[in-house]
């Protein structure tokens, strides 16, 4: 159905913050160029800055990342997201000296100086890496996110107390879900990293340097040749094989399908096989009028675990053709989009593969958008598909009326969250939740056939179920996003609901509104607004947050669900009834254990994750004009450890 325009500030925030981090985007490969480019920046570096990025910056209204944001970044980060990342559209004006010089301006300390903590909390380098099968997103293969071997639960949460952080520097975003092996903690780095850390200290095991930002989770399993192996992907689509155990390289293979192409969702491995997701990010390149929107599609590819040697590919949509000219006279490609940025869920029974999708990026759509779908496991051929919402074709030119605004004009409702494959005696149930807000049940026996649906939030763009649900087999935990929006007849529902698992019907809600008076002064105003007035005297952390919903992925251990929120509060509620167990405030600063500064932020994207005695969050996620972060903060039960800690931030 076509639908008549209307501005729409709070979308046009969430999709020009997916190009505005301009910048959140990759190292440079390269970094020479850099370091020797001319010191002197142009006259009036502010107009550069103003004419390069107005498509995302030319209405006050607009809540991208703040300037003070992207200047704690490194030169190299920004310089490759112009040149070959997000910002390619943006900048492809410039010569390449003025993009050398506009990365600087913006620029943080350089890499060396910022990479110098490694060295200095460096120990043993060889430990055992165990692999137990739940080292990956889902915890599991089913991707329930159910953590066991726990030693947390109801009754000893508030014994938790923060035994050592760390503080990634020229960071902002804390994306990455780490992995837990035995005694060592693998995180990914926007930094550029993947280091190996031991859990009890926090002192750098090993350190793995990437070409770009590492971007999506990781995953931790033995190859069939007996080689313990974590898989990542980073911001330039290249999917990393490291030994585990040396932190080695063993293949890198890049899947750069389209220009646009970003590998967002974490891979699954299986039976010596690596299935990773394909997104695109050219939605938001579409908001420029002169780009022929579109051609990019999502996809999976299945990799061979052990040499990165590729078996076989499944696209999304049809090859994009020429479709129409546009008002502006600009060439229409179609159909484009169905990305997939959620991890793959393998069920090894029925030998299928299990993914969500977004919607088309240009007309016409497809009935392999807003899906949830099932391959062949060996050979990628598509099994079933069930369409939650038809004709959801959308991209940012819709913000403002833009001439590639597809007819359709949907909502954007993604299945961004990976489906949860639920083995029961009563007949499995594969459990999707959607950005509408609503939480899907289908029967894998029956090629998908609805069994119930449930819609608990209102859902947005950036809203409903965003990251992840959690289920113990039981219930199942649904985190809602839902920001506030002026839109008539929307009401935001933000919080977490606990569903039954055999009907869907809601058992019990914790919703929660911001529980402070916030300032519009603190509205995360940004761009040109803010480069008129100069330097913003404005903390990204403001004392009352603009966002506070839950995106992040949830996780379920021992009658505990914990999920993070926006506002940077990491909510631990009873399974049973929802009753809030303790709350831990994580936006606010750290003496981190490395020696570098560390500042909390929003919870986004990765789940806490729980094992042992010990509990792991990442903190701080700088898009969207969300609070940023670079902190990694370890809690745990050991009372010794937490006298010594106290839960103690910068200046206490």
């Amino acid at each position: 159905m076509t639908r008549a325009h209307r501005m729409d500030w709070s979308r046009f925030r969430a999709y020009m913050g997916t190009l505005t981090p301009l910048f959140a985007g990759a190292l440079l490969l390269g970094h020479a160029r850099v370091a020797g480019a001319s010191a002197e920046p142009p006259e009036d570096m502010s107009a550069l800055y103003k004419a390069t990025c107005a498509v995302c910056h030319e209405v006050p209204e607009t809540k991208a990342p703040p300037t003070e944001t992207l200047r704690r970044l490194p030169a190299s980060q920004i310089l490759m997201a112009m040149e070959l990342g997000k910002m390619q559209p943006q900048a492809a004006g410039l010569r390449p000296e003025q993009r050398v010089k506009l990365a600087k301006w913006l620029a943080a300390e350089e890499d060396g100086k910022r990479d110098a903590w490694i060295a200095a909390n460096a120990c043993s380098r060889e430990t055992p890496v165990p692999v137990n099968g739940q080292a990956n997103w889902g915890l599991g293969r089913n991707n329930t996110r159910h953590a066991e071997n726990v030693r947390i639960d109801r009754r000893n949460v508030g014994r938790l107390r923060l035994q050592w952080s760390i503080a990634l520097p020229a960071v902002t975003s804390m994306r990455s879900q780490p992995v837990i092996a035995g005694d060592t903690v693998f995180l990914g780095s926007k930094g550029g990293h993947l280091l190996a850390l031991d859990r009890h200290s926090g002192c750098v095991r090993w350190a793995y340097r990437t070409d770009a930002p590492v971007h999506s989770a990781l995953t931790l399993d033995r190859t069939p040749d007996g080689v313990a192996t974590l898989w990542f992907a980073d911001e330039m689509a290249t999917v990393h094989a490291v030994d585990a155990t040396t932190g080695k390289p063993r293949w890198r293979e890049r899947l750069k399908w389209f220009p646009t192409s970003i590998v967002s969702g974490p891979a699954t491995y299986f039976d010596g096989r690596l299935y990773v997701p394909l997104s695109s990010f050219e939605v938001a390149a579409a908001g420029l009028p002169t780009h022929e929107c579109c051609r990019s599609h999502g996809g999976i590819a299945a990799l061979d675990a052990t040499t990165g040697a590729a078996l076989w590919q499944y696209a999304t949509t049809p090859h994009a053709q020429k479709t129409t000219i546009n008002r502006d006279g600009v060439q229409m490609w179609g159909p484009s989009g169905a990305p997939v940025w959620n991890a793959p869920t393998v069920d090894a029974r029925r030998g299928a593969l299990y993914f969500g999708t977004g919607q088309n990026s240009s007309s016409p759509a497809t009935d392999t958008s807003d899906a949830i779908l099932a391959l062949d496991l060996r050979t990628g051929q598509l099994l079933w598909k069930f369409q939650a919402l038809a004709d959801d074709a959308w991209n940012a030119a819709c913000l403002s009326g833009g001439a590639s605004c597809p007819v359709e004009n949907g909502p954007d409702f993604d299945f961004g969250a990976a489906a949860m494959l639920v083995e029961r005696k009563q007949g499995d149930l594969l459990i999707a939740g959607q950005k509408s807000g609503e939480v899907f049940a289908l029967d894998p026996d029956r090629n998908g056939a609805l069994v119930w649906r449930n819609r608990v939030g209102s859902g947005s763009s950036n809203g409903g179920v965003h990251h992840g649900l959690a289920t113990d087999g039981q219930r199942i935990y649904v985190p809602i996003a839902d920001p506030e929006r002026k839109v008539a007849g929307y009401v935001p529902k933000p919080g977490v609901y606990a569903l039954d698992l055999a009907d869907g019907r809601t058992l019990w809600s914790h919703p929660v509104t911001r529980g402070c008076t916030f300032d519009p002064a603190d509205a995360p105003m940004v761009g040109l607004a803010e480069m008129a007035k100069g330097k913003s005297d404005r903390s990204p952390w403001p004392a009352c947050s603009y966002y506070y919903g839950h995106s992040a992925a949830a996780v379920v251990a021992n009658g505990v669900v914990y999920s993070g929120a926006l506002d940077g509060k990491l909510r631990l509620l009873d399974a049973d009834d929802g009753r809030e167990l303790r709350v831990i405030e994580t936006a606010q600063a750290y003496s981190a254990t490395n020696g570098v500064a560390g500042h909390g932020g929003a919870l986004d994207v990765s789940g806490a994750v729980v094992d042992g005695s010990q509990l792991f969050v990442l903190s701080g996620y700088g898009m969207f004009g969300q609070m940023p972060g670079n902190v990694l903060l370890v809690y745990g039960l050991d009372d010794a450890a937490a006298q010594r800690s106290a839960d103690s931030p910068a200046g206490r």
